[in-house]
């Protein structure tokens, strides 16, 4: 494994020097959409320091809705095919034609860097280097092949400060490290299509999904934010894919105002729930994409996270973010200590939630004491 010392202190002056002509960039980032808020400072960077360069996102159809035509430092997504370990599972089977296709595509392009932040590098570092840019950069765990520049991949550390990394090695940099999304008018024309009636008022957003089900604050505890809300005027809405239902139906029947709160569960597009978020006066989440999302748009939120993933997405603002750690280590059915550099449980197959012990007094008291925060920043601005 190649340390970022004295042969890459040689690479990295190389490559700003390299840097200082026209270039176009593939950026490899195919997961899940808080990944991708995580990445935007580090887009951000390199498109302030490299204006004229371009920026091809390799992402997932998702990426692709939400980025086209939007201002950012994006100029292009390419979708990346269902491929083992970047974006599907290790054990994924491949449809080798289709994959085939998309590396001869990619060398076509003629990429003059590719950058790989998609993670340790154990599968996404072969596939970087299939796309035959002049010049790979990025992060590289103690198992992962290596590439021209590798700067080592720690689990437990901020993946917004990760990726400012990896492009500093570029020569690229930003003072704003808090991710940020601008808002367009297609994202309330859904928001709003999908809200029932014409509703004016003040709005919250719950989120209570998430990944991994260890991060799922219980549907009873999220009820009586629900109902608090509600009481205090907001309208409630209840964000989830699908395959959440379940969730936002366990919130609505545990809740005493069920008038004032409604399930938008897979109702909304990426765009659509973009403009849900934007036009919240307050968050409250899981963990999750939305809530990052939430955090990039302005939006004041407050985070459920359990303490490993607090290290990894802990927000960038304390302005806008109320985060609530759960310091649970241990399987509360089981007693089985989770594994160090994993949040998967060694040896057990209970999909309990880590995050149980936050209670609702801390995030009621959390929601007012931001809302409040807010209300003294806007009257000071």
């Amino acid at each position: 494994m190649k340390l970022p010392g004295r042969e890459n202190t040689r690479l990295k002056a190389k490559a700003k020097s390299y840097m200082l002509m026209k270039k176009k960039i593939a950026v490899l980032r195919a997961n899940a959409l808080g990944d991708f808020i995580f990445a935007l400072p580090a887009l951000r960077a390199l498109k302030e320091t490299y204006p004229d360069n371009e920026i091809v996102y390799l992402g997932k159809k998702m990426h692709q809705a939400l980025l086209t035509d939007r201002p950012g430092p994006v100029d292009r997504v390419v979708v990346v095919p269902p491929y083992p370990g970047v974006g599907e599972a290790e054990h994924y089977e491949p449809d080798h034609a289709l994959v085939e296709s998309f590396f001869e595509q990619m060398q076509q392009e003629q990429f003059d860097i590719a950058i790989q932040m998609h993670g340790g590098g154990g599968f996404s570092n072969p596939f970087l280097q299939k796309l035959g840019a002049r010049l790979n950069v990025g992060l590289q765990a103690p198992d992962a092949p290596p590439l021209d520049i590798n700067i080592p991949y720690v689990v437990y550390y901020s993946e917004i400060l990760r990726f400012l990394e990896v492009v500093s090695y570029l020569g690229a940099n930003t003072r704003h490290i808090a991710p940020a999304i601008t808002v367009m008018d297609k994202d309330l024309q859904e928001a709003r299509a999908a809200m029932p009636g014409q509703y004016t008022g003040r709005i919250a957003v719950i989120h209570p999904g998430a990944t991994d089900p260890h991060r799922h604050w219980p549907a009873i505890h999220f009820a009586k934010v629900a109902d608090y809300l509600v009481n205090e005027g907001y309208t409630v809405y209840i964000n989830g894919v699908a395959e959440e239902s379940y969730l936002a139906d366990a919130i609505l029947q545990n809740m005493q105002q069920r008038k004032g709160a409604y399930s938008l569960c897979g109702k909304l597009g990426i765009c659509g729930l973009t403009g849900l978020l934007s036009m919240a006066a307050i968050v409250v989440s899981n963990d999750s994409g939305p809530l990052h999302l939430a955090y990039a748009l302005r939006v004041p939120a407050v985070g459920i996270y359990w303490v490993g993933n607090m290290i990894t997405g802990t927000p960038m603002t304390s302005a806008l973010a109320r985060p609530l750690i759960s310091w649970t280590s241990q399987c509360p059915l089981c007693g089985l200590e989770t594994k160090k550099l994993k949040t998967t449980i060694t040896s057990c197959k209970h999909n309990t939630s880590f995050v149980a012990d936050i209670t609702v007094d801390d995030v009621i008291h959390s929601v007012q004491d931001l809302l409040c925060n807010m209300h003294e920043l806007k009257a000071v601005i």
